[in-house]
């Protein structure tokens, strides 16, 4: 992503984001805006990608049929921002679960801060800063325990979770639609043909990244 040209205060950050016509992240007092960029502003920046929003959208509905029979945990769409106050990191994760109250930042109380569940859908212009940088920064909420990656290119899942130790360690890798996924935080398993529902039948994967 590439960052706004001049240097914001969080609560520069905060107010422009009230008004804003996109979604942006904020770190390390830049201002990222968000999306599927066709070139170098925000004006030029696309919506997410038809198989983006179905896997999301698909995952949110599973969420929310779960979580109507079993009570203690509730899902936030992309809308919800999430705060990392160790770092000052703000984001909007694709979809985020809360087990418990949710707890907000003091600074701007639509800002939550205790996700057990992280997911993000991967793009071609995410997928490096998903796995990496935003996974480092994502490791300082205490709360956080699952970490959940779906590919919108193709069928691709792989789900990182945190011992009791503290470590985080690769527990799934989903490359069929037959693969089945079970999310520890939340004690539920779903197929990865659930969550490509109407992707406009995207290819299976059937080599191995080394």
């Amino acid at each position: 992503m590439t960052a706004l040209p001049k240097k914001y205060t969080p609560e520069e950050y905060l107010e422009l984001e009230e008004k804003a016509p996109y979604k942006s992240e904020y770190f390390n007092g830049q201002i990222y805006p968000m999306g599927d960029f066709e070139g170098d502003t925000p004006e030029a920046m696309a919506g997410a990608k038809p198989a983006h929003n179905a896997i999301r959208e698909n995952l949110s509905g599973e969420l929310h049929a779960y979580f109507k029979k079993r009570k203690g945990c509730r899902s936030f769409s992309s809308n919800q921002r999430v705060f990392i106050p160790s770092n000052g990191l703000y984001t909007y994760p694709d979809l985020v679960v809360v087990c418990g109250k949710p707890e907000f930042s003091d600074v701007q109380t639509n800002s939550l801060t205790n996700p057990v569940l992280i997911v993000e859908v991967l793009s071609q212009s995410t997928a490096n800063y998903d796995r990496g940088e935003k996974f480092e920064l994502f490791r300082d909420i205490p709360t956080f325990r699952e970490y959940l990656l779906i590919d919108s290119r193709r069928v691709w899942a792989e789900l990182w979770r945190k011992s009791n130790e503290g470590i985080w360690s690769l527990v799934f890798e989903g490359k069929s639609l037959e693969s089945l996924l079970f999310l520890e935080t939340i004690g539920m398993e779903l197929p990865l043909s659930d969550l490509y529902v109407n992707t406009e039948d995207l290819p299976e994967t059937v080599f191995e990244i080394r």
